[in-house]
């Protein structure tokens, strides 16, 4: 089960994740590692001038709520054609192009259940329709919304 661990130091945050073993094995490391970040961090942002010494804050949280932070969240979707096209609106949908299994991951923490084989047809629609993108890289097909005319 996947995990996130998400480190703050003043106003700067640092995450990371990976499975659960791997994530609490990092824990024991976490002492050099945050002495490593801040070290980092202090000479890429310099401190504001009234900081003070302030307490490292840490949180480990379970895949559920780090999968609600991963995801965007959107409005309801009458069909899964239009959640699909939601999702590769925002921010999210937008920074990278998307695989299936993101696809599948970003609809659930939105509540929205569709099987992957539903999704694939879909996507398969949507690409005939000119509406998004699709092209094959070693993870697979990714998805990403198509250019409109005015925006080339």
């Amino acid at each position: 089960m996947p995990f996130s661990l998400r480190v703050k130091i003043d106003e700067n945050e640092v995450e990371i994740s990976g499975t659960q073993k791997e994530v609490l094995k990092t824990v024991n490391d976490l002492p050099k590692l945050i002495e490593k970040i801040s070290k980092a961090l202090s000479h890429a942002i310099p401190p504001p001038a009234d900081s003070g010494k302030k307490p490292v804050k840490v949180r480990l949280t379970s895949s559920h709520s780090a999968q609600a932070r991963m995801y965007p969240s959107i409005k309801k979707a009458k069909n899964c054609s239009q959640a699909v096209l939601k999702l590769l609106e925002t921010e999210w949908g937008s920074w990278r192009p998307r695989t299936l299994p993101e696809i599948v991951g970003a609809l659930k923490a939105n509540a929205i259940h569709y099987p992957s084989t539903t999704l694939s047809g879909v996507l398969s629609w949507l690409v005939k329709k000119g509406k998004i993108r699709r092209w094959k890289t070693d993870a697979g097909y990714v998805y990403i919304l198509a250019e409109k005319e005015g925006n080339k």
